[in-house]
């Protein structure tokens, strides 16, 4: 396997172009993560969709035969979550923690997501604002801390561990490990707290099939509630910055939004498709040889599937790099298959309440920068404005 040290910082100074060329000339591309692991980039919108869905690439570490200079940055103590786990562990757990995800539930959280909108909305003044730090910042850390049941005064800044963890930085497992640790031990307070006083919450409910149903272990329900918070966290904020941003770029749209003619949910399914939160799929490890893309791929080998570039593939999308909330949606933002993303809903209702406030109570609001100042984080794993300058 040959490799290559620069595909990924090129990446994340432009994603878009360089997937574009190596859907073109290596659409199954043999490379190295920044710490040194080798690892094949998947771009095309098929064998992503195929790789996502396949039963020969396993979440399980065990299954790689190789690594890279820090081995894994992820602590024993929260390795027992969904996305490093297998059908049937996989299946018991996604099981679950589905009940805290259904219609029903998300129907009764409609109401707080409301009025945590309107309060954050409520204590903007002047103007001009960030909207990231106004809105598409306290609105998730928020929402997914009352469905787990933190509460506010034990709520630490979120923000900061999520950047840590997906920085792309060549050290930033080591970084990372920090960040962990320090989220392992909140939660573990959080946990404590909650054993002896528990409400009606997801995080109650999962202490309850823990300690009364032995539905899961200790470490399962730590590494479930660090998943939980994480990525319900940072999509959902990349989601709503991103969303608002792409219809500030596209005034048009935001009139169609306005008058009716687009839904908001159309806006959110096409955002997920032109620049979906994650930017790449979870590590899967080949549990056989295989082929994918017509390029034969060792077992053992590490996979990455590359989402962003799925979703501007030329060959399943007409005008891919086009925001267009009429097309029909058919992306991989959320992922395919069996791990397709648990919080879909959750980030799709937060996401609509909040656009439509906005748009409802700031009608005039356009952007305050020219668009070529807008910046995205430096990140080669996920795709999210750093800040979205509004004025009105």
């Amino acid at each position: 396997m040959t490799t290559e040290t620069t595909v990924f910082e090129n990446l994340m100074a432009d994603p878009h172009g360089v997937n574009a060329h190596l859907r073109d000339t290596s659409p199954v591309h043999a490379t190295t993560t920044p710490d040194g692991a080798p690892v094949w980039l998947v771009t095309r919108y098929e064998d992503v969709r195929d790789a996502l869905n396949d039963p020969r690439l396993s979440l399980n570490k065990d299954n790689a035969h190789s690594s890279g200079r820090y081995q894994s940055s992820m602590p024993p103590e929260l390795d027992a979550h969904l996305l490093n786990m297998d059908p049937p562990d996989h299946t018991r757990l996604r099981r679950l923690v589905s009940k805290a995800f259904t219609p029903r539930r998300l129907d009764g959280l409609r109401d707080r997501i409301q009025a945590h909108t309107d309060a954050l909305l409520d204590a903007v003044t002047g103007s001009q604002t960030d909207l990231m730090t106004a809105l598409a910042y306290p609105l998730p850390m928020a929402v997914i801390c009352e469905l787990l049941g933190v509460p506010a005064d034990a709520r630490h800044d979120f923000r900061t561990w999520t950047n840590t963890l997906l920085s792309p930085a060549p050290n930033a497992a080591l970084d990372s490990r920090t960040a962990m640790r320090e989220m392992y031990a909140f939660l573990k307070v959080v946990i404590a707290d909650k054993r002896a006083q528990p409400t009606d919450d997801l995080l109650s409910a999962m202490i309850e099939a823990r300690d009364e149903h032995d539905s899961l272990t200790e470490p399962e329900l730590l590494a479930m509630a660090f998943l939980i918070l994480f990525a319900g966290y940072d999509n959902a904020v990349n989601l709503i910055g991103t969303a608002a941003g792409a219809l500030l770029l596209h005034p048009e749209h935001k009139q169609a939004v306005a008058d009716g003619t687009t839904s908001v949910r159309a806006v959110l399914e096409e955002t997920m498709r032109w620049n979906a939160p994650f930017t790449l799929g979870v590590r899967r490890f080949a549990l056989e040889d295989l082929t994918i893309g017509g390029v034969a791929i060792p077992a053992g080998s590490r996979i990455w599937v590359s989402l962003i570039s799925a979703n501007r593939d030329e060959a399943q999308f007409e005008k891919p790099n086009t925001f267009d909330p009429s097309r029909a949606p058919a992306h991989l933002g959320f992922g395919h298959g069996i791990h397709y993303c648990l919080g879909a809903p959750l980030a799709r209702l937060e996401g609509e309440i909040a656009l439509s406030t906005l748009l409802r109570r700031f009608p005039s609001i356009t952007l305050a920068v020219p668009a070529d100042e807008l910046t995205w984080a430096p990140s080669f794993h996920k795709r999210g404005l750093l800040q979205l300058p509004v004025t009105w």
